[in-house]
């Protein structure tokens, strides 16, 4: 049995579009909403199966990931975030880089030595990582219009991994990439697709609500805003941490999103000029995890709230 497993933002899915165009394969898919990380406890490996996980912590996976080397799984696994101990095991292949600068999609393409570079543009993109993507982007032939349209593709689909349910979504992650990868290249579905002009629409009405939005705490280091337990908040509370992280890239920014259990969803993203600590402080709390430039906390109680602004604060004091 093939698996491929995949975070279910624009990171994941481009590099999952990056490794099956050039490597096609019949696979399992595996996959969910952004923050449903724990992919490989979903699957029941056994000897010969051949597993692909991009874009998920090995750290929270490091159980599930044992399991399946024990049982003669082949495991290939492309991830930027905080790994723990890599397993030394025949059976494991990993590229882990864990920079500021690196997402998964940018990881595949130096893989593939830039195969599909479009998509791998377009996950940098929707990582937030626009440096990244306009320095592979050099390796394109498109114009700057062309390039826009990348860069909105990429926060789209990042837009729509975000939220506790698939119902929440305007795809189910595992839906949106067969339909983009039956579309072959990234500005064919931007041209071509009425899936994307379902999601542009969405995004746009969904962050027009967000920019009405004011800050519960702000200073020159740190902004925190409070979103409510809408699906419209549920969505837009990652890409609108993006977007106060390039509006001020001096600042840290903590975006928390009331849950129906009365706990918040929280999106952190370190100072652009800093890209440090998001995910140091959100380890702190329980279901934390992430990166050093942004990371989250799934399920922060809402009696830890007090804390966890104390932390967010003195975290970035000195930025």
């Amino acid at each position: 049995m093939n698996y491929d497993l995949f975070n279910g933002d624009a990171d994941g899915i481009c590099a999952l579009l990056q490794l099956r165009l050039a490597q096609p394969l019949e696979a399992r898919l595996v996959t969910g909403v952004k923050r449903d990380i724990n992919l490989l406890s979903r699957i029941e490996p056994a000897a010969g199966d051949r597993i692909t996980v991009l874009d998920v912590s090995m750290d929270k996976n490091k159980e599930a990931l044992d399991k399946a080397l024990e049982a003669g799984a082949e495991v290939f696994y492309v991830d930027h975030h905080f790994p723990g101990d890599i397993p030394q095991h025949a059976g494991l292949t990993a590229i882990i880089n864990e920079a500021a600068d690196v997402c998964t999609a940018a990881l595949v393409n130096g893989h593939l030595g830039g195969a599909h570079l479009d998509w791998a543009v377009t996950g940098a993109f929707g990582d937030n990582l626009k440096d990244t993507a306009h320095t592979l982007a050099r390796g394109l032939d498109i114009s700057n219009a062309d390039l826009s349209a990348l860069q909105r593709l990429g926060v789209c689909i990042n837009y729509n991994g975000y939220g506790p349910s698939i119902e929440d979504l305007h795809f189910d992650p595992e839906l949106l990439y067969r339909r983009l990868l039956a579309a072959g290249s990234a500005l064919e579905f931007v041209t071509a697709s009425e899936d994307f002009v379902r999601l542009s629409e969405g995004y746009d009405a969904d962050m027009a609500q967000a920019e009405a939005l004011q800050p519960m705490h702000e200073t020159e280091a740190v902004a925190a805003f409070i979103l409510p337990d809408e699906p419209w908040a549920r969505r837009v509370s990652g890409v609108y941490s993006n977007d106060l992280a390039t509006a001020h890239p001096d600042r840290g920014h903590a975006v928390l999103t009331r849950k129906a259990n009365g706990n918040y969803l929280v999106s952190v993203r370190a100072p652009m000029n800093n890209k440090q600590g998001a995910a140091q402080l959100c380890m702190q709390f329980p279901t934390g995890g992430g990166r050093a430039a942004a990371a989250g906390i799934n399920d922060l109680a809402a009696e830890d709230l007090d804390r966890f602004m104390a932390a967010f604060a003195e975290a970035y004091a000195a930025c």
